[in-house]
This record gives C-alpha cells, structure tokens and sequence, in this order.
C-alpha cells in the first residue's frame, strides 16, 4: 500500500480514491424483473468492418453505419444506400483493428445546424485520433460537405490500440469522449490515473465556443480545473489541497479508464454507462449517474472489475476507486464488453429501461437492471447457435437498439476489405420478429 500511496501523490492524485468493500458488483447468472426474451433482426448486411450505428434525429429515420476502414454509410427506408456519406478512407489507418473509423456523433441541433463530428485514426499523423466537425451537403442530406471539415482536437498515442474513440453529446449539451489508456498491456505507461494525460480517461469538452489556442472551450464546471493562485502553506484544509491540480488537463472529466470503446447516456434518466474493456481476466460496466459533478476514478490500473491488478497479488494490491455496477469473467462468458444502450422506445414495453451488452469474443448479450430490491441483475437473454462478434451498438431516433457485427481480423497489417462481410442488427423481444425477417441463428433447445 505504501508503494502504491507513493505512486498516487507523484501523479497529483488524492479525489475519488475511496474503496468500498459493500459494492458487489453484478454478474452473469441473475434475473430481470421482467422475463424479456430476444432476437436480432437484420437491418442491412454487406459491411466491411461496421464498428458504430447511431442516428441523427432528424425525423428522417435514417441510421448512420461506420466501416471501419473510413466510410460512413447510410441505412433509409430500410435499404443500405450505395454511395457513401463520408469517405475518409484515403486519411485513414485502420491496418490493426483497434484503428480505423471510429465513430460519428451529431449536433443536437443538427436539424438546424447540420453540424455532426467523426473520430478517425489518421494515417498521416501516425494513427493519432483527429475528431473533426463537419457539416452536412446543403444539396444532398444524404451527403457530407468535404470541404466544411475543421478539426476540434488530436490525441496522439504511444501504440497502436487502446484508442477508445466513442463520442456522445451529453444532456448538458457538452461533447463526451472516450480516451483508452494508449495501448500495449497493462497500462504500462500508468496512464489511468495520471491527471497530466488525456489516455485512460473520459473527456468533456463546449464544441459550442472556442479559444485563440483551441477548437473548442473547456465547460466552467469540468472537475480538474485549477484556476491560478497564489501559494498558501498554511489555513487550508486538506480537503482544500486534494482540489489542487495545477497540471491536470482540464478536459478530463474521469479518469481510471482502460478502453472506453462504447459508452450511452440513458436519454430518459441522464445516467451515463461505460463499457470498459478489461486485461486479461474481467470485463466491466460502470455507471456515472446524471447527478455526478465529475472526478469519478474508475480504479484502473489499479483495479479490474472489483478485483485488483496484476491479479497475481489480490491479496497484497491496494484497492482504489468506484467498483462498477456489472462484471463478467474471461474463463466462461467472453473477453471484450460491448455496451449497446438503453431501451427507451414505445414499441416494446418490456424491454424499457433494460441496458443491454454483449461481448465481441463469445456473442453473448445480456440485459442489465436494477430489480426491486435496487440490486443490479445481469441476465443473459441470447444463446446463438454462431456467434455474431459485437462491434459496437446505438440507437434511433425513436429509442430502438441496434448492434453491429464484424468478424474482423484481430492483428494486422490486413486489408478489412478481403474479410468475411459484417452485418447491421436490430434488437427485439422474441415474440415480435416480424415475418420473413432474417434472425441471427439460435441454439437449439
């Protein structure tokens, strides 16, 4: 403990580091409130390396699908459109499947405004993550002016994975951006708890305004800022001194992060969940709800799930941070989590306020809720006879859940276009597959 107390107070760390043993986070194996079987319809198939869904809410009912190796395509009435709405493909690097396409997010008034804003890795700046703004074809809604691009920020990375690279509005109206711990194993740079670094982190940043240094403002609120001061020894209290952070980004908004590849704002509730992918043995879904005013630490790298790292020495590790609501184990359930959202339509009722996940290395989706007692319960609710392998989830304008699948190549260099082709899914409750849909293939009971 002494070593690793040691190690805090070099990084500037002293917020958010209490441990609570009577946290027991949930695990595969327990009971909805409601039974709530479901299947997966096919929406569009054809797709090379489909790693993100999401929708404009425009009153257009279209869904935007990102391929990993640069291009953003179009699902309207049903039908996948040939030509592409953004193609980046000549700027981005996508040879190792943590690279590539990440995501597309629009402006909330993107009805208005027509502002929407991608995360890539760039080829020409060495795989760092360019998050850039752009605007819609005043022509074509169906078509991006390449011209109007302006880049709002540049994360550069040690290594090729652990990117992160998911971006979402919050209710606030601010940008949220999900920063992994910058790759190779272990967070061997110690990233996840470093203030100094935006790796290992979930940033929030006012796209609204700028600054003569940067494209975008830091919100007034964000919990790292340290405004200039004069020195004072004495008359402060501790509690005083744990606010002092002179060298944290002011960006930051979490931290203790591994690899936020997906993460959902609960639109009705405000809650935001974060699917954190894991080492080597545990998986993790943490809950920031609505009401945070920011600084949560997640543990990593000094936790994993509710167990500590390196696993070896649980007994002797200290314990730091917030234990998330849900974890599952790499021996029988799978080996990277993939959130997908929270059901908050009007078509299916008993799927409301269920959060569903899955795993891209077993397939498995699960359903996760409080029950009556305020207990999280994580139950599995698909058992397919083939594996999909989750990429990345979203949701409709009208509070729908969709799933991408990709059975992409886990190394490199590969060209994603020589691979199997990957699919786009809606999710549904079993008794209301409309007929002649395409289902994903279950087990045999």
């Amino acid at each position: 403990m002494k070593n690793s107390a040691s190690l805090l107070l070099a990084l500037g760390l002293t917020a958010q580091l209490a441990y609570s043993e009577t946290v027991i986070p949930a695990q595969p194996g327990g009971k909805l409130p409601k039974k709530q079987p479901i299947q997966l319809v096919q929406i569009a198939t054809g797709l090379i390396d489909p790693v993100h869904v999401t929708a404009p809410k425009d009153g257009s009912n279209r869904l935007f699908v990102c391929e990993r190796p640069g291009i953003i395509r179009i699902v309207k009435d049903g039908k996948l459109l040939e030509k592409p709405f953004l193609d980046l493909k000549d700027k981005t690097i996508s040879s190792f499947l943590e690279l590539g396409l990440f995501c597309i997010e629009f402006h909330p008034q993107f009805k208005e405004n027509g502002l929407f804003y991608v995360a890539y890795s760039d080829l020409w700046f060495n795989g760092s993550t360019l998050i850039m703004q752009y605007k819609v074809s005043a022509k074509n809604p169906d078509k991006a002016d390449m011209e109007s691009g302006k880049v709002i920020m540049q994360l550069n990375f040690p290594y090729c994975n652990h990117h992160g690279g998911k971006m979402a509005f919050g209710p606030d109206g601010f940008l949220y951006v999900g920063v992994g711990d910058g790759g190779w194993e272990g967070d061997v740079l110690s990233t996840g708890q470093d203030l100094t670094t935006f790796m290992g982190k979930m940033l929030r940043i006012d796209v609204e305004h700028s600054t003569p240094d940067r494209a975008y403002s830091i919100p007034k609120d964000n919990p790292f800022i340290t405004p200039l001061q004069q020195m004072t020894l004495f008359g402060v209290s501790e509690k005083q001194f744990s606010k002092i952070h002179p060298n944290a980004k002011p960006e930051i908004w979490a931290y203790g992060i591994r690899n936020p590849w997906t993460f959902s704002f609960d639109r009705k509730t405000g809650d935001l969940f974060i699917a954190d992918i894991g080492q080597n043995h545990w998986e993790e879904i943490n809950l920031q709800p609505a009401k945070s005013k920011g600084g949560e630490n997640y543990g990593w790298k000094f936790m994993c799930g509710s167990h500590t790292f390196p696993i070896e020495d649980e007994a002797t590790n200290p314990r730091v941070g917030l234990l998330p609501i849900a974890e599952y184990s790499h021996v029988d359930q799978g080996i990277c989590v993939i959130g997908l959202g929270i059901y908050r339509g009007k078509d299916y009722p008993s799927m409301e306020g269920t959060y569903y996940t899955a795993d891209w290395g077993s397939g498995k989706i699960w359903g996760l809720q409080k029950d009556p007692a305020g207990k999280w319960q994580m139950e599995e609710l698909l058992d397919l006879d083939t594996p999909l392998r989750p990429t990345s989830g979203g949701e409709d304008e009208a509070g729908n859940i969709y799933l991408t699948d990709a059975s992409a190549n886990y190394g490199g260099p590969v060209d994603p276009a020589t691979g199997d082709r990957g699919s786009l899914w809606k999710l549904v409750p079993a008794d209301k597959v409309p007929a002649g849909a395409i289902t994903a293939p279950l087990q045999k009971k």
